[in-house]
């Protein structure tokens, strides 16, 4: 566990270290099966994601399909597993961009964490949120801090005793203290969430 000795010099972040972990990393190779997933679990229960999950794979015979294979399922298909209408329309943007553009792990692998996210939320219906927990847990980046989760977000208010009154001053606190964790935020992240066991969808 090498940041342990890193995020154990802020006193409450220890605390959640002890209690919890270690954590490893994984990479993924298949990206857009993995922002595919991540669509299809917003603003939805694990449970109910699972679900529509493995109801899309069985379209494909339980095998993870090829975007050509996406973007030949019709969208009335998706509607029928559960999607909405633009939950299709974003399953097969995604498809489309990893064609037409390429989304290979070992590109993406070459970008900085900005580069990723500003190549990424080219996509309608990726938002900056779903590519940096796509940067942690399928890209393996040691190093993110997703501002905007609002587990995050609710984690720190407590255990730092903050105050969100106003949201610039509080976004500048939570970039202050999360900059003491660099270069390992992202584990920082998994242990905030993990407080309250509020963990995010991760995809598949």
């Amino acid at each position: 566990m090498p940041y342990r000795p890193h995020l154990i010099k802020d006193k409450r972040i220890k605390k959640l270290v002890e209690a919890h972990g270690p954590f490893t990393l994984k990479k993924r190779k298949k990206i857009y099966i993995y922002l595919c997933a991540s669509i299809m679990s917003q603003q939805l229960s694990t449970k109910v994601a699972d679900v529509i999950y493995r109801r899309f794979l069985h379209l494909y015979d339980g095998k993870e399909p090829t975007p050509e294979q996406i973007l030949d399922t019709p969208a009335t298909t998706f509607r029928s597993i559960g999607l909405s209408n633009a939950k299709a329309a974003y399953v097969h943007n995604v498809a489309r961009f990893a064609l037409e553009q390429g989304m290979e792990h070992k590109v993406l692998s070459k970008l900085s964490n900005d580069e990723v996210i500003a190549y990424l939320t080219q996509i309608k219906g990726v938002g900056r949120w779903t590519v940096e927990m796509l940067l942690m847990f399928a890209l393996g980046r040691e190093d993110v801090f997703s501002i905007d989760d609002l587990g995050i977000q609710n984690a720190m208010l407590h255990l730092y005793k903050l105050d969100r009154t106003d949201k610039k001053i509080f976004r500048e606190k939570l970039v202050t203290i999360s900059g003491k964790w660099s270069p390992y935020r992202t584990y920082a992240c998994i242990h905030l969430w993990h407080w309250k066991d509020n963990s995010p969808a991760k995809g598949k």
